[in-house]
């Protein structure tokens, strides 16, 4: 890849340093009290904002990036299934960090840490609300102050999501890989050894299941502005922000890739893209109903990062929207299941 090129391939956001990331829907859950990972209902589709000049915002085409296809209230969760080498990935809502509350940033920082660490960290389902829990990324129009964004800044400007990855230096790097070369070798000594053929390499991180992409299509328009998309919180669940385990100094001080991700209502995606949305959710209480599975994620060789103040005083979105009637099933023990113990065009950046 292209250094700083940023891609789309099928659903998944290539960033440069082997940086991959997948948008997935799932079941929202409910704003009272703490709760096993949700299962994933598959893949947001992606597109390019330039392939549809035409039709976006004046303001989407000078931030560039990519867009996705939202329901007010629909939940959503980051996978970074499929990184490979290690890299620090920034994550923004509406330009604040979603890890220390902090506003954007083009540098890495430890005081607070403003980033996760790839591969070590397989997802991210929402903010970091510390103890080893997260508040839910939930999607909710601007204008009202629901979003992280306005409950942080005061104001609601950005909306979208923003990522920006760091790879090792250049040094780290070549250290990391040639250790990594040299326990290839081992393995596959062992395993032929063993009476067996072929090497065993490192598995990536679990993937959630997704959907196909659609077919790309256009829309003839003139453009618009279209309703703006953040993202607040809602209900808190069970999962880690891994404190970042080597020396600050050991990452590159530039970043590498970025991308700006833009929420658009299903109307407008429509009316953009010529394509229709994907449907809404299945509603929760039927998916527990059916015994499907839910996820409790443990890794104990990993360090939770502390609560920062600015998150933990994030509302949730039913304060502005009001409450959730959606009826609440609890998944039953056994549902819950324990994990772990080609390129397309190139994404253009803009001005953000």
């Amino acid at each position: 890849m292209t250094e700083g090129t940023v891609r789309i391939d099928g659903n998944t956001l290539r960033l440069p340093g082997g940086v991959r990331v997948r948008f997935i829907r799932t079941l929202r859950l409910p704003e009272t009290g703490t709760h096993a990972l949700p299962p994933g209902l598959g893949e947001f589709p992606i597109r390019r904002v330039e392939d549809y000049a035409d039709t976006v915002p004046a303001e989407w085409r000078a931030r560039g990036g990519v867009m996705l296809p939202v329901y007010l209230r629909e939940a959503m969760w980051l996978s970074f299934g499929g990184t490979s080498e290690p890299a620090a990935l920034q994550v923004g809502v509406g330009k604040v960090c979603a890890v220390s509350g902090k506003p954007w940033s083009s540098r890495l920082t430890r005081d607070p840490q403003n980033y996760v660490v790839l591969p070590r960290q397989p997802w991210l389902d929402g903010i970091n609300s510390g103890k080893g829990t997260v508040r839910q990324f939930v999607a909710v129009p601007l204008g009202l102050g629901a979003t992280v964004e306005g409950q942080v800044t005061g104001e609601e400007v950005w909306g979208g999501v923003q990522l920006q990855s760091f790879p090792l230096n250049d040094r780290e790097l070549a250290a990391w890989r040639e250790a990594e070369r040299r326990r290839a070798e081992e393995r596959r000594e062992m395993t032929l050894s063993a009476g067996g053929y072929g090497a065993a390499f490192p598995m990536a991180a679990p993937a959630a299941p997704g959907a196909a992409p659609p077919p790309m299509g256009g829309a003839a328009g003139r453009p618009r502005s279209a309703p703006a998309m953040g993202l607040g919180v809602g209900g808190s669940m069970r999962q880690e922000v891994y404190r970042d385990d080597r020396p600050l100094k050991s990452w590159a001080k530039e970043p590498a890739g970025r991308v700006f991700v833009h929420l658009v209502t299903p109307p407008e995606w429509r009316r953009i893209t010529g394509e229709a949305p994907p449907p809404s959710p299945v509603d929760r209480a039927a998916y527990t109903r059916a015994g499907l599975p839910w996820f409790d994620y443990y890794d104990q060789d990993a360090t939770d990062l502390a609560p920062t103040d600015t998150l933990g005083s994030v509302q949730p979105v039913g304060d502005w929207l009001g409450d959730d009637h959606e009826p609440w099933q609890q998944p039953s023990p056994h549902q819950v299941k324990p994990l772990k113990d080609a390129p397309g065009k190139p994404v253009e950046d803009g001005d953000w």
